[in-house]
């Protein structure tokens, strides 16, 4: 009982450690920007030794790729948690492309998913990582609507592809300063577009003088 107390103990203050690496480097990151960001302040910042670094990860790359990776998973779950699957497909799509652009105005998100995490990492990983969370989700969208004849039937690869590069996008701009509502807007015409079987309103008549 001891022994497996002890290993329990330990495996707390590993995961612990872990975290606190995590958490210093995305604020350092944040702030400074990767490239600005060197392993001293970061052990410095958790607390923790240089030894305790490398114990978790193999350099500062290995470590930019953990804050990635968990700041994607954080985006992807923001998503799920707006998008339950008691929801209509299409509703459950609008529901998760608002919670992401809600989830990218996290200060310093949009700089570590879509701006240093592709030139860090390259765009292969990066793929992997979204793969793994906000794609995935995105992507489960898609042939969830697509079952439900919501949606036109497409190549769903190709398609969760070009769509999250358009959230990207508006995500970037948004960020910039440019209009969420005029983003969202064009965002959701393009979901639209793509459900043939919705509605249409009929377009309004020219004026006449």
């Amino acid at each position: 009982m001891q022994q497996e107390s002890t290993r329990r103990s330990n495996r707390d203050r590993t995961e612990a450690t872990r975290a606190d690496l995590i958490a210093a480097a995305r604020k350092l990151f944040t702030e400074k920007s990767y490239a600005e960001t060197g392993t001293p302040e970061i052990v410095t910042a958790a607390g923790v030794t240089r030894g305790a670094l490398y114990h978790h990860f193999a350099d500062k790359q290995a470590l930019f790729a953990a804050v990635v990776d968990q700041e994607a998973q954080a985006v992807a779950q923001e998503i799920e948690r707006a998008s339950p699957s008691s929801l209509e497909a299409r509703d459950a799509l609008i529901a998760g492309s608002d919670a992401y652009l809600d989830a990218m105005r996290a200060p310093g998100r949009t700089r570590l998913l879509l701006l240093d995490g592709p030139a860090v990492l390259g765009r292969a990983a990066m793929d992997a990582i979204d793969n793994r969370h906000g794609n995935r989700s995105l992507r489960e969208g898609l042939v969830a609507a697509m079952r439900a004849n919501t949606m036109t039937r497409l190549p769903v690869d190709a398609l969760t592809a070009l769509l999250a590069s358009a959230f990207d996008r508006a995500a970037l701009a948004i960020e910039a300063g440019a209009s969420a509502q005029d983003y969202r807007a064009v965002l959701m015409a393009l979901i639209d577009g793509l459900s043939p079987a919705l509605p249409r309103q009929a377009p309004r008549p020219a004026r006449t003088r």
